[in-house]
């Protein structure tokens, strides 16, 4: 398992792809500041009755749906950086080589995730300063880790569902499209859908349910437990679909 590991670090490493995804990941945390800045300047500057209407200028909530959908596109390149299987010449156990990819994406999404979060987070939190509410969501520490305890499961769930598309289609393009469809695209069409599909619909795509997760929602459909649930059983359907096929597949 060791040396399985050490292999997929070594191919991982190597190639300038996930690189250029963490790069993407730094860029929007400066984004994400620089946002925060530009929304507590319009704050200062607005009369107290605007204040009173202005959306908060925690910068992690728009950046995690982002972060999401790079470390899903990290999982999919560990799953089809090597399309025709060629380390089972090194690793002719599938379930080992397995068991190695999952570990890597899963340690790599939590670090990315926990990161991003401390940085966006810790960097709203002094750009925003003693400001009150709306444009401080917090009031100390323990409002701000649910939140960030949420968006980091869910980075580490879209991770690991990259992987398990990828391992299941083998192609690096078609995974990226499948994880912007249930990233984006589901969830952008089930408000749509008539009532109560609506809410029973996007009561279970991701964006949502990292908030009933946080559990900052009033009455939402699903509670945290649940929401906990759902998200797992995302990680739990994509990753097996995955395992499934590279046991049965041919090399």
């Amino acid at each position: 398992m060791k040396n399985a590991l050490a292999a997929e670090w070594l191919k991982l490493r190597t190639v300038r792809a996930p690189y250029g995804l963490v790069c993407a990941v730094g860029l929007m945390v400066v984004a994400g500041a620089l946002l925060s800045w530009l929304i507590v300047q319009d704050y200062d500057t607005s009369p107290a009755a605007e204040q009173a209407r202005f959306a908060s200028a925690d910068n992690s909530v728009v950046i995690t749906p982002v972060v999401q959908f790079l470390v899903a596109a990290l999982g999919a390149l560990v799953a089809t950086s090597d399309p025709r299987l060629t380390a089972l010449t090194a690793v002719p156990d599938r379930k080992r080589l397995l068991a190695a990819k999952t570990a890597l994406v899963a340690a790599a999404a939590v670090v990315i995730g926990v990161v991003t979060l401390a940085l966006s987070v810790g960097g709203s939190w002094l750009i925003m300063g003693d400001r009150p509410p709306p444009i401080a969501p917090w009031d100390g520490l323990g409002d701000v880790l649910p939140w960030a305890g949420a968006a980091a499961l869910s980075i580490l769930v879209t991770g690991l569902a990259g992987l398990g598309i990828g391992l299941a289609v083998r192609s690096t393009a078609v995974t990226i499209v499948v994880v912007g469809v249930l990233l984006w695209g589901l969830p952008a069409i089930t408000p749509m859908l008539p009532e109560p599909w609506n809410m029973d619909a996007s009561a279970v795509m991701v964006p949502y349910l990292v908030w009933e997760v946080a559990g900052v929602v009033e009455d939402p459909p699903l509670g945290p437990p649940a929401a906990v649930a759902v998200l797992i059983f995302y990680a739990l359907v994509t990753l097996g679909t995955g395992t499934v096929t590279l046991l049965r597949r041919d090399a």
